[in-house]
């Protein structure tokens, strides 16, 4: 995303909700480099949720995160 990230409208709008929450970072590392989560089940069952960051600040949706969870079967002994 590199420069182009921060003339998006979306960024600011996660910074600014970010910031009035009290949250603090140490604007170390790389910065330039979006994340993602994946909920991956046991065996066979593959990847359950993918999430990955479209731009800086996309949070995952933790709802969607414990369902997928609650949906992972355990391995067989």
């Amino acid at each position: 995303m590199m420069m182009s990230g921060f003339f998006r409208l979306g960024v600011w709008q996660n910074f600014f909700r970010a910031w009035k929450s009290g949250y603090s970072g140490n604007l170390e590392g790389e910065g330039f480099t979006l994340g993602g989560v994946y909920v991956i089940g046991a065996e066979r069952q593959g990847v359950l949720l993918e999430h990955r960051e479209k731009e800086f600040g996309d949070k995952v949706s933790l709802p969607s995160v414990l369902e997928a969870a609650e949906k992972i079967k355990p391995q067989a002994s």
